[in-house]
């Protein structure tokens, strides 16, 4: 299976991490600031971000909630941060969308894109839960979140779609970028709900087994290869 290769994270401008008072922290306060996102990420593992407490993030992180509020005004703030830069792994998975779709080669592009989305969504679980939540709740902040994560996938797919069609392998009569908003979409409720999935007896393998012959047979309007 392909391995999704993180983009290259940009360097963080200072506003970005500038603290409450208005002071751009140095060394030791960014490492301190990074703490308190990675104790909040790992305690979303198991609490509710609901849940989530300042004052229990910060005894996590071996710090105080003053220090906490010198970084981020709440909870949502710091796991906004989090959720800004799970997405540059997000856009990532949409290269995987740019390999050949031709053939054989072609079914293996659509089953490791499929293969790459199921890991992201897996790595970052707990944290698209609170992302698809927030959406659904008109949090438009998340909701920009998961629109750029999930827009460069589309237009990769939709790219491809549109090349099949001039070829006359795809039905001229769907709307290239609507199947591939379909597609992206049925990606991202299957990975939230996969375990849903194996708690009805089925098979993760089965599963995305069945996700790529969809991915590839809608991308390419063609049936998938002898023994895919």
């Amino acid at each position: 299976m392909a391995q999704v290769t993180a983009t290259t994270p940009e360097p963080i401008d200072d506003e970005e991490l500038r603290a409450a008072d208005g002071r751009v922290p140095g060394r030791r306060g960014r490492a301190t600031r990074q703490k308190l996102l990675e104790q909040t990420a790992e305690m979303l593992q198991t609490t509710s971000y609901r849940e989530l407490k300042v004052v229990d993030i910060a005894r996590g992180a071996g710090t105080s909630p003053a220090t906490f509020y010198q970084y981020f005004p709440d909870v949502e703030a710091a796991i906004l941060v989090l959720s800004e830069e799970l997405t540059l792994e997000g856009i990532a998975v949409s290269d995987l969308a740019r390999g050949s779709w031709k053939g054989k080669a072609g079914y293996q592009t659509a089953a490791d894109l499929v293969g790459g989305f199921l890991d992201f969504w897996e790595k970052y679980r707990a944290l698209l839960r609170v992302v698809e939540l927030a959406t659904l709740e008109g949090d438009q902040r998340f909701r920009s979140v998961r629109t750029r994560f999930t827009t460069k996938l589309t237009e990769a797919l939709t790219e491809t779609i549109e090349s099949f069609r001039k070829e006359g392998k795809h039905p001229v009569d769907l709307d290239a970028q609507a199947t591939a908003g379909v597609l992206v979409s049925m990606l991202a409720h299957v990975a939230a709900h996969r375990y849903g999935f194996e708690f009805w007896g089925i098979r993760t393998d089965d599963t995305q087994r069945s996700m790529t012959r969809i991915v590839y047979t809608t991308v390419t309007g063609q049936k998938p290869p002898a023994g895919a």
